[in-house]
């Protein structure tokens, strides 16, 4: 019988300010890096108020990472170094690997009743791959395949796998797994996921039960230093669940659906050098990224 993962940790995502003045919830970013690891960061930043996130994120540089970004509402003009830009739509996913170096801005728009919903994860790149070329993939809506399950669950498959369907972002080193999940009121969901990869659901509608019905095996890193989980076991919206080891993961909705971010991927296990926006392994190759910034020799590739 498959293992199913129980929770290892809860934690709701707290306000912060970044960018120009955008407003956000961030959910993974507080503690050690290594903690979630691939996976670095993960900023919430649903708003119905433009003057919380209009300023936006002006150009800056990335380095050693990804960043993949979600619009839900809403949408993202962007433009980099590469020469690529547009806008990433409602539905729309950018997976863009930062690799040796890009400049990029993203500059939220709100959509007719100003309402700017999505979401940003960063994820950490293995040595051997952090001065890799640069690569830009803008995903639309429409290429990202959807899976109804049974009693009216639905999955979006943005990366991995469900019931035989792969997402559109493949050959990714950190095998990611990246799924938008709505489980209907009352009905449990299980999907299977690589014993040794980090997992975690990031629940952005309704409440759900996840993991074993067990009480957690872990504790709230937070500030009150409890898990945060209401008496009836039910995790809801802003709260991220970092699970523990395991085959499968497990969800059961309350009485209305709950609809969750579920992400995993393979540990890179090595040291992290991480200030802002560049990710590095030594301190040393961290100075060396922010002097080439300085000496505008930071930039390898560009669009001819």
């Amino acid at each position: 019988m498959a293992k199913v993962r129980r929770i290892r940790e809860v934690n709701k995502s707290r306000a912060t300010v970044e960018g120009a003045g955008v407003h956000l919830h961030r959910a993974i970013g507080w503690g050690r890096p290594e903690q979630y690891d691939p996976f670095l960061l993960l900023d919430d930043f649903r708003s119905d108020e433009p003057e919380q996130y209009k300023r936006g994120f002006p150009w800056h540089p990335h380095r050693g990472m990804e960043t993949i970004t979600y619009v839900l509402r809403g949408e993202v003009a962007h433009g980099d170094s590469l020469g690529n830009s547009g806008s990433i739509a409602p539905g729309d996913v950018q997976w863009m690997t930062a690799g040796s170096g890009i400049i990029h801005q993203e500059m939220p728009k709100g959509d007719s009743g100003g309402a700017m919903h999505g979401f940003q994860l960063w994820a950490n790149l293995p040595a051997a791959s952090k001065m890799m070329e640069p690569r830009y993939r803008g995903i639309q809506s429409e290429e990202i395949p959807i899976v109804a399950a049974d009693g009216g669950t639905v999955i979006k498959v943005v990366a991995g796998s469900v019931a035989g369907i792969t997402g559109p972002v493949r050959d990714i080193v950190t095998q990611p797994e990246y799924l938008d999940v709505t489980v209907a009121a009352g009905q449990t969901f299980t999907h299977p996921t690589p014993l040794g990869h980090t997992a975690f659901a990031y629940v952005i509608g309704g409440k759900g039960v996840f993991g074993e019905k067990e009480a957690p095996d872990g504790h709230n890193a937070g500030a009150d230093g409890d898990v945060d989980v209401e008496p009836d076991g039910l995790i809801g919206d802003r709260h991220l669940v970092l699970f523990a080891d395991g085959e499968v993961v497990s969800v059961v909705a309350d009485a209305e659906p709950v609809r969750f971010l579920l992400i995993s991927g393979k540990p890179i296990r090595e040291p992290i050098a991480w200030q802002g926006p560049i990710v590095m392994n030594t301190e040393a190759e961290l100075r060396h990224a922010f002097a080439e910034l300085e000496n505008g020799t930071f930039i390898k590739n560009r669009r001819a």
